[in-house]
């Protein structure tokens, strides 16, 4: 009998995500409302399934809030996957779902802030407070964790609105890459995410695309990547995308997060850039035209830096471009005097080759180097750059310098010209001419 409750226990603990000795009550109908309802507490209670993943990474950043706040506000959760009449009494409909029992208790708030302990924090010292003001018959003003006031991901111009329709095109035969959000219109989270997936979008702006989709009008794509809780972000990745390639997101849920989350997923697939010799507009223009900063080399002429000491300074760009790889630069280089319009516009030349600056086409605005043309040098040069370091100029004439069209460079030495010979026997001197 013995090993049979043990047993039990067992397997009761299994569908419960939180232990017996945390500071998070695991409630069930039997005793939700003596404790919950019929409580002077505020409670703040989370309604779960055992088998959801964003459950499932919820639950530290639940359980350092339940201890943090311990004495002040006391932290539930719910199995609503087994206690469903609890999930329905409460209008759940996705997971996780988490409800802040303070001034009716019967009429719980949505917690619809951040996925995180310090989110928690602040929404239940907002509620002590409420109810504190509430009782010297005052109010206190400003926001509250609860609420619907934000607006769905789709309004924003960067965020890409998804339909059963459009995906197949948009997303899955397209080579870039994607974060796409499965949302439900009345969904707290939700309306919480979108102001933060759309900023997301637009920080990410040429590099990942983001989508939104409504997962309750669009069932078909819903259904085919089994989304049953909201909001669900999958990742589909640069290229092809087989069924097996797509991802479930699992970083943060700030905007720093979401985007720093994807540029690290693009640096893990994108290749290194090409650094691209400046032969005719079209090759600027490829190269650079759509970039954040484009990284512009004037290399010495070949006669003054035969191929081996040319191709040990095109290493230390496309060393440079890997390692910047996830800025997304364009990389292009000359040959000294070869197009003197752009060394005209930026300035390059006066301190003698090799040269360099990084342009910002959409600003018209270029930094020059200063320092050592090496891996050390530039890499200090870019890295001030991304800081918002460094002085900057604007690009003479305001607009891209005419390119002139050349042969590309074919990786050989080149031959000094050769003097040519005079035959002095070829001239007949007078007497008068001779010395």
């Amino acid at each position: 009998m013995q090993i049979l409750l043990g047993l039990l226990v067992l397997v009761t603990g299994a569908h419960c995500l939180y232990s017996s000795n945390s500071d998070v009550i695991n409630l069930t109908p039997s005793n939700f409302d003596s404790k919950v309802i019929d409580s002077e507490h505020i409670w703040i209670v989370e309604f779960y399934a055992p088998w959801c993943g964003h459950c499932q990474q919820f639950v530290s950043e639940y359980d350092k809030a339940a201890t943090a706040l311990k004495g002040i506000i006391k932290f539930g959760a719910v199995n609503a996957d087994e206690h469903q009449s609890l999930g329905s009494r409460f209008n759940v409909r996705g997971f996780p779902t988490v409800k802040i029992f303070s001034k009716d208790k019967n009429k719980p708030e949505d917690f619809n802030g951040p996925r995180t302990a310090a989110g928690l924090i602040e929404a239940a010292t907002t509620a002590v407070s409420q109810r504190a003001y509430a009782k010297i018959g005052s109010k206190k003003s400003g926001g509250s964790s609860g609420g619907s006031g934000h607006k769905q991901a789709k309004d924003s111009k960067d965020v890409v609105e998804l339909t059963d329709e459009n995906f197949d095109k948009l997303v899955l035969n397209s080579e870039d890459m994607w974060l796409v959000e499965f949302y439900a219109p009345w969904c707290g989270h939700c309306k919480n995410l979108a102001p933060i997936w759309a900023s997301a979008a637009t920080e990410l702006k040429g590099k990942v695309k983001l989508g939104a989709l409504d997962a309750t009008v669009h069932t078909v794509k819903a259904s085919q990547y089994k989304i049953v809780g909201y909001p669900t972000i999958k990742y589909f990745p640069l290229g092809k995308k087989g069924a097996d390639s797509v991802q479930e997101y699992d970083g943060g849920r700030t905007s720093t997060d979401i985007v720093n989350w994807a540029l690290d997923k693009l640096a893990e697939n994108i290749p290194a850039p090409e650094v691209v010799q400046i032969v005719d507009e079209k090759s600027l223009r490829s190269a650079c035209q759509d970039k954040p900063l484009c990284v512009v080399s004037v290399l010495p002429h070949i006669l003054d830096c035969q191929s081996e000491c040319r191709n040990q300074y095109l290493k230390v760009l496309r060393d440079l471009g890997k390692n910047y790889k996830k800025k997304m630069w364009g990389w292009v280089w000359s040959e000294a005097g070869a197009q003197p319009n752009i060394e005209e516009a930026l300035e390059i030349g006066g301190f003698g080759y090799p040269a360099l600056a990084a342009v910002n086409i959409k600003k018209m605005k270029y930094s020059l180097l200063k320092g050592s043309f090496s891996y050390d040098g530039i890499n200090e040069f870019l890295r001030d750059l991304s800081y918002g370091r460094g002085g900057t100029a604007p690009l003479k004439g305001a607009q891209l310098p005419s390119i002139i069209e050349i042969t590309p460079w074919d990786g050989k030495d080149a031959e000094p010209p050769q003097e040519e010979d005079i035959d002095l026997t070829d001239f007949v001197l007078d007497e008068k001419d001779e010395l």
